[in-house]
């Protein structure tokens, strides 16, 4: 018997839910239209009939909406202004040619790589003074050592140059 009683339980239980639900929407959509009404009213020009909206190539055929016809400007008047301030020369102290110069492909590439690059450097250069520590205490033939680190370095600044 209480296996046939649950499915109307729940459909009532969900009839009321729908229903508070629907409650709850319309109290929202009251709280929205009295926050709207209240925005409405504390805004200029409100007190003096309706809004004068400023549409210059329609006419609304709402006589509710008040239109107002712009005036054409004089516009020989501004091109006479921006004329005058073309007269004075533009004086361009320095010029910097990395900006004039056009950019490889890969240059937003390059720069988006440049900040993990540089820890990756910091790592790299520790991992060698590591190195260089391990090799000096074990004291293996010293002179074939300063040989393999001047040849390394010297490698190091010729991919530098060639980055270049």
């Amino acid at each position: 018997m209480s296996t046939e009683t649950e499915p109307v339980e729940k459909e009532k239980n969900a009839a009321k839910n729908i229903g508070h639900m629907t409650e709850n929407a319309l109290k929202r959509r009251e709280k929205l239209l009295a926050l709207k009404r209240k925005i409405n009213k504390d805004a200029p020009g409100a007190e003096n009939g309706p809004e004068k909206k400023l549409f210059r190539n329609y006419e609304s055929e709402d006589p509710a909406i008040v239109t107002e016809k712009a005036e054409p400007g004089c516009v020989e008047n501004e091109v006479q202004g921006q004329l005058e301030s073309m007269k004075t020369p533009i004086v361009i102290d320095e010029i910097d040619i990395a900006n004039l110069a056009p950019r490889k492909p890969d240059w937003d590439l390059k720069r988006d790589v440049a900040k993990k690059l540089e820890i990756l450097e910091r790592r790299t250069q520790k991992a060698i003074a590591e190195l260089i520590r391990e090799r000096l205490k074990t004291g293996k033939d010293p002179e074939d050592f300063l040989q393999a680190v001047n040849a390394a370095a010297e490698r190091a600044a010729d991919k530098s140059d060639e980055d270049e």
